[in-house]
């Protein structure tokens, strides 16, 4: 096969690949994902604590959720808090968690009002979509969440290995 060839097939199986995509790039692309997403949710948390009444009566009484009020300041506060964590990487599992959560809300909350509207809930779908993906995935390798793993498992794999020699000099004593 000559060169021509092999970088014509590379370049195939770089579009077509689903995983093909070198590892820096896909990181890149995650972090991307969770600074944009992240942004917006600020963003939408805060609209919500600029008029907190508004929204508890707009969306959270519609619904027939108790105590609108604190259910209002339940979702603004979630957006405001996890959102930041989210960008940063950091709690990036029960932050993405929070924010799918408060994302399903509005889906109900969208199709109680305007029905089974594809226009009502786009919005909201992607956002709970992408929330699940990163409750489950995690945040990547660009994240506070994978620094904090991997000084773990340096502190764990170090902790064994002294738990090991001390074992075995307590069996060489012993003997």
């Amino acid at each position: 096969m000559n060169n021509t060839t092999r970088i014509a097939a590379s370049i195939i199986r770089l579009i077509l690949g689903s995983d093909s995509a070198p590892v820096s790039l896909t990181q890149a692309s995650l972090l991307l994902l969770r600074v944009v997403l992240g942004t917006m949710m600020i963003h939408n948390g805060f609209d919500k604590l600029s008029d907190i009444s508004g929204f508890a009566e707009a969306y959270v009484e519609v619904i027939g959720l108790p105590f609108p009020i604190f259910f209002a300041y339940c979702a603004a506060l979630t957006e405001v808090v996890a959102s930041p964590l989210l960008i940063l990487g950091f709690l990036t599992r029960p932050a993405a968690l929070g924010l799918f959560a408060t994302m399903l809300v509005a889906n109900y909350h969208h199709i109680l009002v305007g029905g089974f509207s594809i226009p009502s809930i786009e919005l909201s779908s992607i956002y709970a979509v992408s929330f699940a993906f990163f409750a489950v995935y995690g945040a990547g390798n660009y994240a506070i969440d994978t620094l904090i793993a991997k000084s773990l498992d340096k502190f764990l794999s170090v902790s064994s290995n002294v738990d090991a020699i001390a074992q075995s000099v307590r069996v060489t004593v012993n003997k």
